[in-house]
């Protein structure tokens, strides 16, 4: 059987709460033939100085980008829906096939890295459909080059949901 004090705790007490950041004065004298100076130095400054530099230089480096105004959204959206159009609806026999291709890849590409982060545009009807349009046009091409014609079902799915984004668009979301 157990004794009384080996089940009952012994309050022991608690060591002082000290801070981490201590001042420390510590002068110093710098003596030379014709002055005497005394210089001090402060742990605490230079603990305040560099956290404050650091804390100054992270919050320049990770400072998100302004979100983009809605009329920028809009204006850039139907910019590439008229892009994803007319890049379609072009004769595979026509010249200007593989320029097109490569201004809708530029375009699409600049569109989805300054919209995919504004988390305000990802719950958006418009935003949806359109990046997964660019999604479709985009694997096509880099997957069958750029003179590659889209099949026929992959083109209609391709224009109904660039037409829903419109529709989206013009009714604000």
């Amino acid at each position: 059987m157990a004794s009384p004090t080996l089940i009952t705790p012994t309050p022991k007490p608690a060591p002082p709460i000290r801070s981490r950041i201590t001042a420390t004065f510590t002068p110093t004298t710098t003596t030379t033939p014709a002055t005497s100076t005394v210089s001090t130095t402060t742990t605490t400054r230079r603990h305040l100085l560099s956290l404050s530099t650091g804390t100054l230089l992270l919050s320049a480096i990770t400072r998100p980008a302004w979100a983009a105004s809605d009329e920028d959204y809009v204006k850039d959206t139907e910019e590439v829906i008229g892009k994803v159009k007319n890049t379609i609806n072009l004769d595979k026999t026509d010249p200007k096939v593989a320029d097109a291709v490569a201004e809708l890849r530029e375009t699409s590409n600049a569109w989805v890295a300054k919209y995919r982060k504004e988390k305000a545009l990802l719950g958006r009807a418009s935003f949806r459909d359109m990046y997964s349009a660019l999604n479709a046009v985009s694997g096509h091409y880099i997957s069958f080059g750029p003179t590659a014609p889209i099949p026929a079902k992959r083109k209609q799915r391709i224009l109904e949901e660039v037409e829903t984004a419109e529709k989206a668009l013009l009714r604000g979301r």
